[in-house]
């Protein structure tokens, strides 16, 4: 989703398949931007599984993992921020600790997310 301390800027869902950066906002929280435009925030769907690229080294040494790694998007039950990623050792960590400038990209969306689409048939189709 939004970490609530994202509330008062412009936002809107992730998209499958596209890149997006860390970044630090006005107010000192750490959220998604799309390269380019790095004052809407970019929300997803908890349970989304992403790839983050250019993870700082000394949390890749902390957290015993690599420069990239696949993650899912979770939300956490204790701190100040609600948003975070559980990586496949299942250590789990705030975006805040991600610190900016780190590489996340969206592998796919639940189905929840995605635009529903219409299983009938146009009334011309053959059945």
């Amino acid at each position: 989703m939004c970490d609530y301390s994202l509330e008062m800027y412009g936002s809107r869902p992730a998209r499958d398949f596209e890149r997006y950066v860390t970044s630090r906002f006005p107010s000192g929280s750490i959220g998604l931007t799309a390269p380019g435009d790095c004052a809407t925030a970019i929300c997803i769907q908890y349970d989304t599984p992403m790839i983050l690229e250019n993870i700082p080294k000394d949390l890749q040494a902390a957290l015993k993992i690599g420069e990239m790694e696949e993650v899912v998007f979770v939300k956490l039950d204790r701190g100040s921020y609600r948003d975070g990623v559980r990586f496949a050792n299942g250590k789990q960590i705030s975006l805040q600790q991600l610190s900016a400038g780190v590489g996340v990209f969206v592998v796919s969306l639940l189905e929840a997310e995605r635009p529903r689409r219409s299983n009938a048939l146009p009334s011309d189709a053959p059945a």
